[in-house]
């Protein structure tokens, strides 16, 4: 019976260990995400593909080699006449026959510099393939880290919510004391009861907010069980104070990812523009095959033939005319033209951006400063409040308007800390650093 017991207990302890939520934190959703996330997924295999097209072959270097074989014949009837006798001979269902096997090669060894820009292009598409799964994974880790955080101010709303409701319910128990020992009127109970009513739908519905975030992550992280129960170790939303406009805006001229694709852009523009001037210079072709023929004959003097050998040539051709030179020439010069502005504007964007988002993360860090002060008052406030309240010095109306300034500050303060954190990690992103979040 004791070892039953232990044995049962045992197993109950097992069962409680498997049972515990998994806890996270922002280290651990971001390498989730990285592993799992579809939509990256999808990015590294379009990445491989563009490696895989980065060939000689593809770019039309390398020669091709076919193996041919054929078969043919011809059934006729055949009527000769001989000029000199008169003779007239006649031949019915003249079978004649001929068999060809063989290998040709067919190799182009100059276009006009066509298979080497061609190739060149490839190569810079393969490395654009890597800048988009950069900003792919740029565009994952701040999405996660976004609602990491969002998770985490839900959560601190959730209990502030219910730290505003056992105010309510504390309010509610000395109403009706007082109205019980006829303190206050009836008003002042009923009051006190649609405030606290007011405050359990509050925490009702915060609660279907945080279970929407937590959605939400899962769903970044790719995890199977999009429900699944969590718990983040943060209950504070950490912000770094110490950015450096200077040093923010020379990593994003250094390596911002989009900075780095328009670059990218911009070298197959001109690769394009070499490709159409290509065809401004001739072109050479190698042709060779070796084969085997064999052709049968029913009515020509020789009952059959046969040849083996080898075959060769050069073909050395000029373009002279086709009608969409000019055409394609000066739209290739505009798309180089395009490129090279369409970079100079997204350089501009990102500074304005850069310079937007660090006046707002400098901004929420001074209302950071002043609503903790805020906070501070509101809470001396609050507690000489509650104190006359329970004496039966302070009408209701005031107490609850005490409570809600508190409340209040609470409230701006959690979104002054978020709004701070989102630019934060807008600017890490804009400047190229937002895998520090990795470490």
């Amino acid at each position: 019976m004791k070892q039953f017991i232990l044995l049962l207990i045992a197993v109950c302890a097992a069962t409680s260990v498997l049972a515990q939520p998994p806890v996270y934190t922002l280290k651990d959703c971001l390498e989730e995400g990285l592993l799992n996330n579809y939509s990256l997924r999808i990015t590294r295999n379009q990445e491989r593909i563009s490696e895989n097209n980065a060939t000689l072959a593809n770019a039309g270097a390398l020669p091709t080699l076919d193996l041919t074989a054929g078969y043919s014949g011809s059934l006729s009837d055949t009527e000769t006449k001989l000029r000199s006798t008169q003779t007239v001979s006649k031949e019915k269902n003249a079978l004649d026959q001929t068999i060809d096997a063989g290998i040709n090669l067919e190799w182009t060894v100059f276009d006009g510099f066509n298979i080497t820009a061609t190739y060149q292009q490839l190569k810079e598409l393969e490395r654009q393939g890597k800048t988009e799964t950069r900003i792919a994974i740029e565009d994952l880790i701040a999405n996660i880290a976004a609602e990491y955080y969002n998770f985490v101010q839900q959560k601190i709303r959730l209990k502030n919510f219910h730290y505003a409701m056992s105010l309510s319910r504390e309010r509610l128990r000395v109403a009706e004391l007082h109205m019980n020992v006829g303190n206050a009127a009836g008003i002042d109970y009923l009051q006190a009861k649609v405030d606290f009513n007011a405050d359990s739908a509050q925490y009702i519905k915060q609660q279907e907010a945080l279970h929407t975030s937590r959605i939400e992550l899962n769903e970044l992280m790719a995890n199977e069980d999009v429900d699944e129960f969590f718990i983040i170790r943060d209950s504070l939303i950490d912000i770094n104070q110490i950015l450096d406009f200077e040093e923010l805006w020379q990593g994003t001229l250094a390596i911002n990812a989009s900075l780095l694709r328009a670059d990218q852009n911009q070298t197959i523009a001109r690769l394009d523009y070499k490709k159409v001037c290509a065809r401004d210079y001739p072109y050479i072709r190698l042709n060779g095959g070796y084969g085997y023929t064999l052709n049968r004959y029913e009515l020509a003097a020789n009952s059959r033939r046969s040849n083996l050998g080898l075959n060769f040539g050069v073909t050395v051709g000029f373009n002279l005319f086709d009608g969409n030179r000019r055409r394609e020439r000066r739209n290739a010069s505009l798309a180089v033209e395009n490129a090279r502005l369409e970079r100079e504007q997204l350089e501009q964007t990102l500074r304005a951006d850069l310079s937007n988002l660090w006046q707002a993360y400098r901004n929420n860090l001074e209302l950071l400063k002043l609503e903790r002060q805020n906070l501070i008052v509101a809470k001396d406030n609050y507690d000489i409040s509650r104190d006359r309240y329970l004496l039966g010095d302070l009408a209701g109306i005031e107490m609850r308007e005490a409570q809600k300034n508190l409340l209040d500050a609470e409230e701006r303060i959690l979104s002054a800390e978020y709004d701070t954190k989102i630019c934060e990690i807008s600017l890490l992103q804009i400047s190229g650093k937002i895998t520090d979040y990795l470490q």
